[in-house]
């Protein structure tokens, strides 16, 4: 089984994102031993954020593509290509200043393009990658969860649904930043809940 796990907290190791999708892992190795582990890590390894070109790139038929507009779509192919190649998806998700990691926006951009990971119908737009579980480990400062201010949650799954990926869940870790006591049981609890997004 093959496990892409998506890194974007900007202080790599050290983030509370990470660590928490590496104990993730971790405990999905303990699982299964056979598990194969991709890491695409979206801030040691920057994905240009989405310009004119780029679009442009996007938008113009194979044939006529340019050279440069080749290697500018390479990179989104191999990132959808890594996509493709995995059973399931592990994200480390945190939360800055009520958003997404603008690192990862732009990941999520080089992802969505139409008539290769969706398309466009007269019922609506339909994903076309094929369906895979994807584990959200949501890392927070503070208290967001079904609350206005956590955009991220939305906006996360509609992402993937769009691209066809609808079995997201989430395991959050919220009010790291209060206290050591709440992180600490923030944490715990996070690591309790492990087993039952596995079900």
């Amino acid at each position: 089984m093959n496990i892409l796990q998506i890194n974007s907290g900007v202080f790599s190791d050290n983030s509370q994102s990470t660590i928490l999708v590496n104990s993730f892992v971790e405990h999905l190795k303990s699982v299964n031993a056979e598990l194969e582990i991709t890491i695409r890590d979206v801030i040691s390894n920057p994905i240009p954020h989405l310009d004119a070109e780029t679009l442009s790139a996007f938008m113009a038929p194979e044939e006529n593509r340019s050279p440069k507009q080749i290697q500018t779509v390479s990179l989104s192919d191999s990132l959808i290509n890594e996509i493709k190649a995995a059973d399931s998806i592990v994200l480390g998700l945190p939360m800055y200043n009520f958003g997404v990691p603008s690192q990862l926006k732009a990941y999520f951009d080089q992802l969505a393009r139409a008539g290769v990971t969706f398309k466009y119908t007269d019922k609506g737009p339909v994903g076309l990658l094929e369906d895979k579980p994807v584990y959200v480990l949501a890392a927070r400062g503070g208290i967001h969860k079904g609350q206005y201010s956590d955009s991220q949650t939305a906006f996360i799954k509609t992402f993937f649904n769009f691209l066809g990926l609808e079995n997201v869940k989430f395991i959050y870790a919220e009010g790291l930043n209060m206290g050591d006591d709440v992180k600490d049981q923030a944490i715990n609890i996070a690591k309790q809940s492990f087993d039952n997004v596995l079900k």
